[in-house]
């Protein structure tokens, strides 16, 4: 089993750590309706995507 050589420092770990942020969802608006959407997925509100209804919304 692999053994490190020397201990790693806790600067050193909390450095590594430290690149593990957690960031908002960028958010763009349905052209239909105008409701924030992820990129590249269908709209919540009104079911569309790229122009056309995907998905029936009640």
């Amino acid at each position: 089993m692999a053994v490190p050589k020397k201990k790693s420092s806790k600067m050193r770990t909390r450095h590594r750590k430290a690149a593990w942020k957690v960031r908002l969802p960028t958010l763009s608006r349905c052209p239909q309706c105008q409701a924030p959407r992820l990129p590249h997925r269908a709209c919540q509100e009104c079911g569309s995507y790229r122009g056309r209804e995907i998905v029936e919304v009640e």
